[in-house]
C-alpha cells in the first residue's frame, strides 16, 4: 500500500523555487530519507505533507488523504517533529507529554507502550522543564510527543542536527524499532552518512529530486573508481589535482580528497609521480569504494 504520494509538487517563495515539480511514492512501513543541504527544499516539502503549507502546483496524499482537502484527517493521523525544538520550554517533560496526548484526545497511559523505550531514558528527569534539557534529551522528548497519539506516518525534519554523535546513533536505533512496529517514517537530513540507514532515499538539491532509490543501489551505479588522496599540503593538492587534464572531480572528504578521473581506473603510482613532481610530500593514495556523498557530488556535477 502507498503511504505517501507526491505528484508534481511545486512551491515558490517570490523568485525562489523551493520545490520544482517533485514526484515520489513512499510505501507503507518504509523508512524513507530526504537527503540534501540546507535550502534544498526538504522542510518546505514536509510542511506541505503535514498540511502547514499549500503547494502552488501538483498534489499529494498521505494515507490516501489529500493534503489540501483532507487536512484535518491528516493532522489527526500523523506525527511531526520540526527541525527547531518547538515544545513548551516552561513545561516539564511529563507536562509536555500529557499536553500533546490531550490535544489528540488520548492519554499518556493509553499509549505509553509505543514510546516507552524512548521515554524511559528521560523519565528520571520528568519534572525538569523542557528548556533545561540537553539537546539529546530534547530530541527524545520531541519524538515522544510526536508519537504519543499512535500516528500512521511520522515526519522528522532534520531531527539530529546539532545533536552529539552518541545521541544521533541512539536516535536512529529508535527509528529502526519504530519502523518494525509498522509506522511509515519520513526523515530529512543534511548528513550523508544517515542515508545508509534508510530503506530508500531521495537526494535533494535546489528543490529537485536528483535520484530516488535504495542507498546501496545508488552507490552501485556510481561507475567510477574513487581515490582518497592526502599530502602535506592539502590546499595545493586540490589545485594540482584539478589541474590534471583528465580530472573528473576533486573535493574534500575528511582528511582526504576524493578524486575521480575521466579515464576511469588509473595507476596510483602515476598519480603519485605527478604529485611528487609538484613538490608534494607524504603522499598517500588509496583506491576506495564510493559512498553516498560521492554519488551526491557526482549528481550535482551532472546537474551543473
Amino acid at each position: 500500500m502507498k503511504s505517501v504520494i507526491i505528484e508534481n509538487i511545486t512551491k515558490k517563495y517570490e523568485e525562489v523555487t523551493a520545490l520544482n515539480q517533485v514526484n515520489c511514492v513512499i510505501e507503507k512501513g518504509e523508512l524513507f530519507g530526504f537527503v540534501g543541504p540546507d535550502g534544498a527544499g526538504k522542510t518546505t516539502l514536509f510542511r506541505i505533507l503535514t498540511t502547514l503549507l499549500i503547494p502552488d502546483e501538483g498534489k499529494a496524499t498521505v494515507e490516501g488523504w489529500d493534503v489540501v482537502k483532507d487536512y484535518k484527517k491528516i493532522r489527526a493521523s500523523v506525527g511531526y517533529m520540526p527541525g527547531k525544538f518547538s515544545l513548551y520550554q516552561d513545561l516539564s517533560i511529563e507536562e509536555n507529554l500529557h499536553f500533546f496526548a490531550t490535544i489528540f484526545g488520548t492519554t499518556v497511559k493509553d499509549n505509553i507502550d509505543l514510546v516507552w523505550d524512548i521515554y524511559e531514558q528521560i523519565e528520571p528527569f520528568k519534572k525538569r522543564k523542557a528548556g533545561k534539557l540537553s539537546g539529546g534529551m530534547k530530541q527524545k522528548l520531541a519524538l515522544c510527543c510526536a508519537l504519543i497519539h499512535k500516528p500512521l506516518v511520522l515526519f522528522l525534519d532534520e531531527p539530529t542536527t546539532g545533536v552529539d554523535p552518541v545521541s544521533r546513533k541512539e536516535f536512529w536505533e529508535m527509528l529502526q524499532k519504530l519502523k518494525a512496529s509498522g509506522i511509515t517514517i519520513l526523515v530529512s537530513t543534511p548528513y550523508m552518512d544517515e542515508a545508509n540507514l534508510c530503506d530508500r532515499v531521495a537526494l535533494v538539491k535546489d528543490g529537485n529530486f536528483m535520484q530516488i532509490d535504495a542507498p546501496a543501489k545508488i552507490v552501485s551505479e556510481f561507475g567510477r573508481p574513487v581515490y582518497a588522496i592526502q599530502s602535506d599540503n592539502m590546499y595545493a593538492l586540490i589545485k594540482d589535482l584539478r589541474a590534471i587534464e583528465q580530472a573528473h572531480s576533486v573535493y574534500p572528504f575528511g582528511e582526504h580528497l576524493h578524486y575521480t578521473d575521466e579515464r576511469g581506473e588509473i595507476s596510483p603510482q602515476k598519480l603519485s609521480t605527478y604529485l611528487h613532481s609538484k613538490n608534494h610530500q607524504k603522499v598517500d593514495i588509496q583506491l576506495i569504494e564510493p559512498n553516498i556523498e560521492d554519488c551526491f557530488m557526482e549528481l550535482m556535477q551532472q546537474a551543473g
